[in-house]
């Protein structure tokens, strides 16, 4: 209250401030009267840690640039100065609502408001970019409605804010912009953005017109940033089955995470939501088949990345064959209350296994740590929510069922697993020293313990122990193949395939060129997993995600292997990701 007081006495002779009507990020809103012209005013005071660090001349020189723009759809500004400590600067009083109220009353505006008010605001952008003036803090809060016609608030003032404060803004840790309508490269601290940052914050508000929230939310500032930068927002006309499909398109080109990939004016964007064909078709991003059939010609790699927001990447690769891999990527993030714990890495391989994704490709379970304590976490690939599955405290090594409904996993000696359909837990089996567990397709569970497999019914709980082959030591990593004919395992170091019926072990063997023909050698490598197109995806011992043709019934892989993800390593040299294969 002594700020107000003391605000109201240094500008007395200019402005009789009423009362506080907003606070932002920047500036203290104050509703106030133009004791010169007669007229009500908001007079906006920038924070005073923020104006300390600016200063006045540096601010009130890049200000100068915004009071010059004059548009429609833009509220002008009247005045600016410095008062004692004080900057402010003062723009007409608007009576009528903020967006931000109107989607607080109700939640979701019509198809055709939403996209006049984009229309609108776009104009704006087209006209200040124009100009050389980005905004760089559109969202709803901004977009002040009065008479039915959006007006553009605080423009320039972020990009003032920023050219006088320099890199001191960053080193005191204060930020700029609103994380849900942040573009990519805002989000990554570039100082210099262009206006097609506008236009993706831009779509961020269109977003949230149209499905009630925007394209990217999370419980913290952090969270939000990491979906902006991992995760590919859910196509307009999913969630709004009554968008036509050229404003959902519109929506998703100008949400692209590459600029260059966005529409490159404000104009562009316009017309793409007012005229059918003016933005490419949309891309719709399917959910995966849901039958599992051999011979497919696509499947689906999850494969954790190790950064600092946990961030599951989807690589998705087509027309697997003698004509090459074509690779594309989605990424989820996780929440930072529950990121992937690492499984007692090691240097040849990945450590335990933390990660599992359910034949159809809809589901990943992962090992979450959650400042300290373990449990398993279910992620639905086309949600935004990520939940902990209870009872599986402490748990490792999960994997799927066949059919998606179960999930099996490790709790010390305990082979347990838990329904997602109605929680319920069993346990199955008591084993001693286990190394690896793996579901095969015939609904029966492959265990590792030391020298033998134990293979278990899911439905009976029946079990069956067969030796592993003598001179194998060391199976670390399994993963059923073939119909659960084989198992693949390795020692850290090489690749080799178990039968599931004898136990006789064997080399999985890569199959090149040398000076004498064609010679076959032991395969390299760890964490192997085949797949139904004939393939085998392994991680090679120089730490890269690799995919060779593969003879499941040589048990050979062919050729030169090629790499999928280059490099998975985490900060000191560990390789600590983990990867999982879908049907």
């Amino acid at each position: 209250m002594e700020h107000e007081e003391r605000l109201k006495a240094v500008l007395a002779d200019r402005y009789q401030i009423e009362r506080k009507i907003g606070e932002g990020g920047m500036p203290t809103v104050y509703l106030a009267q133009d004791l010169k012209h007669e007229r009500n005013v908001a007079v906006k005071v920038l924070k005073p840690e923020l104006a300390a660090i600016i200063g006045a001349d540096r601010f009130l020189a890049e200000i100068k640039t915004t009071a010059n723009l004059q548009h429609p759809h833009i509220l002008p500004l009247h005045d600016s100065g410095e008062a004692q400590g004080f900057l402010y600067y003062v723009m007409p009083y608007v009576a009528g609502e903020s967006l931000r109220e109107k989607l607080n009353r109700e939640k979701q505006l019509s198809i055709e408001e939403s996209i006049q008010i984009t229309v609108s605001v776009a104009s704006a952008l087209d006209y200040a970019h124009r100009h050389g003036v980005i905004h760089r803090d559109i969202k709803p809060e901004n977009v002040l409605l009065h008479d039915g016609q959006p007006l553009v608030a605080d423009f320039g003032i972020a990009l003032a804010v920023t050219a006088a404060g320099g890199t001191r803004l960053t080193e005191t840790g204060l930020s700029l912009g609103t994380p849900q309508y942040m573009s990519p490269e805002q989000a990554t601290g570039e100082r210099e953005v262009d206006g097609r940052s506008d236009i993706y914050s831009l779509a961020c508000v269109f977003y949230e017109m149209l499905a009630g929230e925007p394209p990217h939310t999370g419980p913290t500032a952090q969270a939000v940033i990491a979906k902006i930068l991992a995760d590919r927002p859910r196509p307009l006309n999913e969630l709004r089955d009554t968008a036509p499909i050229h404003v959902a398109s519109a929506a998703q080109k100008a949400l692209a995470k590459l600029p260059a990939d966005r529409f490159t004016s404000g104009a562009q964007f316009s017309a793409a939501l007012t005229t059918p064909g003016a933005a490419p078709a949309l891309e719709v991003t399917a959910a995966p088949s849901t039958g599992k059939r051999p011979g497919l010609t696509k499947a689906i790699f999850f494969f954790l990345l190790c950064g600092v927001f946990g961030i599951v990447g989807v690589w998705v690769g087509r027309s697997l064959g003698s004509s090459g891999t074509e690779i594309e990527r989605r990424d989820l993030a996780l929440p930072d209350s529950a990121p992937l714990a690492f499984m007692q890495s090691s240097d040849w391989g990945m450590g335990f296994t933390a990660l599992a994704v359910s034949r159809d490709g809809s589901k990943v379970v992962y090992v979450a740590d959650r400042g300290g304590t373990k449990q398993l976490y279910l992620r639905e690939i086309d949600s935004f929510e990520t939940s902990a599955i209870p009872g599986t405290e402490d748990g490792y090594f999960p994997i799927f069922s066949p059919d998606g409904n179960w999930v099996g996993f490790l709790v010390g000696t305990q082979l347990k697993k838990v329904s997602l359909v109605d929680g319920g837990i069993e346990t199955l089996l008591e084993i001693d020293n286990p190394t690896g567990v793996d579901w095969s397709d015939d609904n029966t569970i492959v265990v590792v313990e030391g020298t033998r497999l134990r293979i278990v019914s899911a439905s009976t709980g029946a079990v069956t122990t067969i030796p592993i082959g003598a001179g194998f030591s060391w199976c670390w990593n399994p993963s059923v193949a073939a119909g659960g004919r084989y198992l693949l395992s390795d020692d850290g170091y090489r690749i080799r395939a178990t039968s599931t019926e004898t136990g006789e072990t064997v080399p999985v063997l890569l199959r090149g060129s040398s000076e004498g023909g064609e010679a076959e050698v032991h395969l390299k490598g760890t964490h192997a997993r085949f797949i139904p197109t004939g393939h085998l995806a392994f991680i090679s011992l120089d730490g890269n995600l690799m995919l060779a043709p593969f003879d499941i019934d040589r048990l050979v892989a062919l050729g030169s292997p090629e790499p999928l993800v280059l490099d998975l390593r985490r900060e000191g040299g560990i390789r600590a990701g983990q990867y999982d294969v879908s049907a």
